[in-house]
């Protein structure tokens, strides 16, 4: 099943430039995803009866060309198919004139509300969500992802009530928000990154302190977040 979600480009969603954000993309990526789940009965609605719950583990990103604010674009999205533990979704990015502008490819985990352990989605979830043979990258690079070996800055970041989703944990979209505090101040002001990897490796809950850490790479940036004794790490960005 291949579902569209139209979305118009409001002032909130772009940067100094005009230029929607790369977390404002995410944001529509969820919610078009958000919206197939409903269709197949294991949306946020359905939480209470399923006893289940999606947990984002990768996003990979790829924009051709950046939308602008006041412009409407259409986010195209389907189940790419459930292995073992793992489902992985799709999207395509299309402007106003049906322009594929950008493709995204992400994998996803379902876990069990009542004992918060992740559980293998079986051909019940797969039936419903009617899985469609297309990928748009030749060769996803959803794996893990790996610490830099030395890092060029850090910064702390305190986790508010704002920014905790409905699973009581840091939403994995501000992951990118979290990036754009450590980077060097001319790169955040200047700079739109069109290839992004994300990686969500452990929860951050509210009142947590999380230290985050950049790495200056070949053509970009690498951005680490670990708890504040650095003992944990909860994820991995690559900004390119």
């Amino acid at each position: 099943m291949f579902v569209e979600h139209e979305v118009f480009i409001g002032l909130r969603d772009v940067a100094l430039d005009n230029k929607v954000t790369n977390t404002a993309l995410l944001s529509y990526l969820e919610d078009a995803g958000g919206v197939h789940s409903n269709l197949a009965g294991y949306g946020l609605k359905d939480i209470p009866k399923v006893k289940r719950s999606w947990v984002l583990l990768n996003w990979q990103i790829e924009i051709f060309q950046r939308p602008t604010y006041g412009e409407k674009i259409m986010i195209k999205t389907w189940s790419r198919g459930i292995e073992k533990l793992y489902a992985y979704r799709d999207f395509e990015i299309l402007n106003e004139a049906k322009e594929k502008i950008g493709i995204t490819t992400s994998k996803w985990v379902l876990l069990d509300t009542e004992n918060l352990k992740i559980t293998k989605p079986g051909k019940e979830v797969e039936n419903a969500y009617t899985v469609e043979n297309k990928s748009v990258f030749e060769k996803p690079d959803l794996g893990k992802m790996a610490e830099p070996e030395s890092y060029d800055g850090s910064t702390n970041f305190y986790v508010n009530r704002s920014l905790i989703d409905v699973n009581n944990h840091l939403h994995n979209i501000y992951f990118m928000d979290i990036a754009n505090e450590v980077l060097p101040m001319d790169i955040y002001k200047n700079v739109q990154f069109d290839n992004i990897c994300m990686m969500c490796k452990k929860e951050i809950k509210l009142g947590d302190t999380v230290k985050v850490f950049y790495s200056k790479v070949e053509n970009g940036y690498t951005i680490v977040i670990k708890s504040e004794d650095e003992q944990i790490l909860h994820g991995i960005i690559a900004l390119q």
